[in-house]
């Protein structure tokens, strides 16, 4: 039996950005259905994210959707990170300088005593990223 874990993250209108936003950084293939394709065009919040997804490749996942107005919802103060580690310095940079834009660098991208890279960010939509390279063991 195998078993995977995908964050999967809660916004308040932002969900289809966010998730355009992580298939610029990771890639892959982005779906995204909306409260109107299960309801109608008519729907409250028609337009609004009931469930969309990231899946990349490389083995990025991630999943989003948007908390419907009648439903409380606050992203409160650091509730989760987002760990994404890589194996190749080269890839994690890459990944590392797409997330940066609009972000709030918590620690910069360097390596550290426990990694050959280590980085800590909040993007532009709340979510506190971390990215590292796995020390050989």
């Amino acid at each position: 039996m195998t078993v995977s874990t995908t964050p999967h993250l809660n916004f308040r209108g932002d969900a289809r950005a966010a998730l355009t936003f992580y298939r610029s950084v990771f890639g892959g293939d982005l779906v995204v259905t909306t409260y109107g394709d299960l309801a109608g065009p008519d729907a409250p919040e028609a337009d609004l994210v009931v469930w969309g997804q990231v899946a990349a490749a490389n083995g990025f996942r991630v999943m989003a959707y948007d908390v419907p107005a009648d439903r409380p919802w606050s992203p409160g103060e650091a509730p989760f990170f987002v760990s994404v580690r890589g194996d190749d310095v080269a890839e994690v940079t890459g990944f590392w300088e797409k997330l940066v834009d609009g972000a709030t660098v918590v620690a910069p991208l360097a390596s550290s005593a426990w990694a050959p890279v280590y980085g800590m960010l909040t993007d532009r939509f709340g979510v506190t990223w971390v990215l590292d390279v796995a020390a050989s063991r």
